[in-house]
């Protein structure tokens, strides 16, 4: 035979009429016609097509085909299943289209669980996505519960930047009372979970009084992520002492531990903000300390000259106290950037950095005063709640001012080697 191009309007060969075969199998949906099995689910019939269902699932593959004993019978009742998420998911395996913003937000996280259980990914996580748009005060708990049974990691973890951000109206909220045991845990022993530490101390009690079947080792494991030495001293008396629910003696230990510790050696909670600089004006970061203050935080790094555009404080004048600047908030950082003047190629400078959060109590978290530095200073170290940082300039090759042009804080997810305070 000639080889002849006959111009057939298919290019490449390929024919593709796949639409239709969705459209000819999403027919089926509902419709007796070739059914071979009943799928029975809180007294309501549906009739269905095993070779469809076990095409579409891997659980109904082995539930019908697998040998156990509904492979034998024509009526196959399915237990504990909520019927209107379940008709959905239904029509889901024969069309493998689902309309979210139709149903109500109980049915949603019912088909979650029905997706989750017979193994459709594609719409867990098309669930997922969806309810990660949809989250608010009202809903994230029940969602962030629903994430942690079905290990759904990626909407856990929406979940608790959407907590972190708003502890406070979370803990007031009625919802925050209907968070299981585990959750609840959770959710409290995280740093980032930032809200003033009584009003955490309220929301587990109320959550505890509301909680009937709680055993005593539950309610103990939740009650020790409580930092009982954030409480003022007015309020461990006045409002945790009269629950009951903390001993006399878990009292006095927080009282002790708040009056003997380092103020830096408390177990501080913190605002997490991941890849945000968190030293700028926007946030209601301030510099208290240093002369020409209005320069450091502005984010202006191509204007500066020998007298505009920098920060500065004299090194032998200054007995220590450097250039304070004052974070909006107090606030989980590892990560610091920092640009020193650089107009002069014989210019060198040593500092060190230190972090506090009352202004009295200094940790030293970055030390160059061994080192001479130059421009852009990239500075690592372990992640710390911190509310003021101060930079000391202890050393200039050319003269004994100290010179910062600007600088920005941060919470960096990514993971740094150090060697004697440097990337390795």
């Amino acid at each position: 035979m000639s080889n002849i191009h006959l111009g057939l309007p298919y290019p490449g060969g390929v024919v593709d009429h796949s639409s239709n075969l969705a459209n000819d199998i999403g027919v089926l949906y509902l419709n007796d016609e070739y059914s071979d099995v009943t799928l029975q689910v809180n007294g309501q019939a549906f009739h269905a097509h095993k070779v469809i269902l076990a095409a579409r699932s891997q659980y109904f593959r082995a539930l019908l085909f697998g040998g156990l004993r509904e492979s034998h019978q024509a009526v196959v009742e399915i237990k504990d299943t909520n019927l209107t998420a379940f008709k959905v998911l239904l029509r889901y395996i024969y069309t493998g289209w689902v309309s979210l913003g139709s149903e109500k937000e109980e049915t949603v996280l019912e088909i979650l669980g029905l997706a989750h259980q017979y193994g459709f990914e594609d719409l867990e996580a098309a669930i997922c996505d969806y309810l990660k748009d949809a989250l608010c005060i009202p809903n994230v708990c029940v969602i962030y519960d629903m994430a942690t049974l079905y290990s759904l990691c990626n909407l856990k973890a929406v979940c608790e930047d959407f907590m972190d951000k708003n502890a406070l109206p979370i803990l007031n909220h009625e919802s925050f009372y209907s968070l299981s045991p585990s959750a609840l845990k959770a959710i409290i022993s995280r740093d980032s979970f930032c809200a003033p530490e009584v009003h955490i101390f309220q929301g587990v009690y109320e959550w505890v009084e509301r909680s009937t079947d709680l055993s005593t080792e539950q309610t103990q494991e939740i009650l020790s992520q409580i930092r009982l030495p954030l409480i003022s001293l007015s309020d461990l008396l006045n409002v945790v002492r009269p629950t009951g629910l903390i001993s006399p003696d878990q009292i006095l230990d927080a009282i002790k531990a708040k009056n003997e510790s380092r103020d830096m050696d408390l177990q501080y909670r913190g605002y997490l903000m991941p890849g945000e600089n968190v030293a700028v004006q926007s946030k209601g970061a301030q510099v208290l300390q240093g002369e020409m203050r209005a320069n450091l935080l502005d984010g202006n790094v191509s204007t500066y000259d020998m007298d505009r555009g920098f920060t500065r404080h004299p090194i032998d004048d200054n007995n220590g106290q450097g250039i304070l600047v004052k974070l909006g908030m107090q606030c989980i950082i590892n990560h610091m950037r920092m640009m020193l003047w650089d107009k002069d190629q014989r210019r060198g400078y040593s500092y060190y950095i230190e972090v506090s959060m009352d202004q009295k109590d200094w940790v030293r978290v970055v030390d160059h005063t061994r080192y001479h530095c130059r421009s852009w200073q990239y500075l690592y170290f372990p992640a710390r709640v911190v509310r003021y940082i101060r930079i000391v300039g202890t050393n200039n090759t050319v003269n004994r001012v100290f010179h910062v042009v600007a600088f920005e804080a941060y919470y960096s997810k990514q993971e740094v080697e150090l060697h004697k305070g440097l990337i390795s």
